[in-house]
């Protein structure tokens, strides 16, 4: 986690295994959204996200299984979406502003076409304000379970209607539910989007490999 408080280039570590250096250039802390936007134009190569406090977390690219295992959750759930015409998907690299002001990047997202086609096409070329209908998080080995957790609540809080937590590791998908509490599913064999995702159901088989 890093706070935007240095006027100049700072190298910090991320994770154990590496080091960056960002280009904060005159910033302050906190950051507008115009100026956090900027600063990740700065930086395209890495996954940044922003909490409702304004402090900053910079990822590192995706390991390779991990990032396996999102094209396929990815290609899934597109050939849903297009075949069902009701909503617009994005992929792990999409922003989005969130009404408490975080902006988060799920690893992929859907919303109704009803809401996005309410945003104006100026707001949807930056981070677009709305949380998405719906929203997966997959878990890699490097992620904390607890931070994830807090991340798919806050999703719920801020207007979702339906999230999954997916863990390969442990071959576990948490179902969040507006409204409801979170369901558990151990080693589910697939798993519906039911009734949000009219008729999308997930084979887990290629993503638990």
């Amino acid at each position: 986690m890093v706070s935007t408080t240095a006027n100049k280039s700072a190298t910090f570590r991320i994770y154990p295994y590496s080091t960056i250096e960002v280009d904060f250039g005159t910033w302050l802390k906190p950051m507008s959204d115009d100026e956090f936007f900027d600063f990740c134009q700065r930086h395209r190569d890495l996954r940044i996200e922003r909490n409702s406090d304004g402090e900053i977390n910079i990822m590192p690219p995706t390991f390779s299984e991990t990032g396996g295992r999102n094209f396929t959750l990815s290609v899934k759930f597109g050939i849903w979406a297009e075949k069902d015409g009701s909503g617009k998907g994005f992929d792990s690299s999409t922003g989005f502003t969130l009404p408490n002001g975080a902006i988060r990047s799920p690893d992929l997202s859907w919303i109704k076409s009803a809401r996005w086609e309410k945003i104006s096409k100026a707001k949807r070329k930056k981070f677009a304000p709305v949380c998405p209908d719906f929203v997966v998080e997959l878990r890699s080995g490097t992620d904390s379970l607890t931070k994830l957790k807090n991340k798919m609540n806050e999703y719920i809080e801020n207007g979702a209607s339906l999230g999954w937590l997916i863990d390969p590791a442990k071959r576990r998908v948490y179902v969040y539910r507006s409204g409801a509490e979170v369901d558990l599913l151990e080693n589910p064999e697939t798993i519906s989007g039911e009734p949000l995702l009219k008729d999308f159901t997930l084979n887990l088989e290629d993503i638990w490999e």
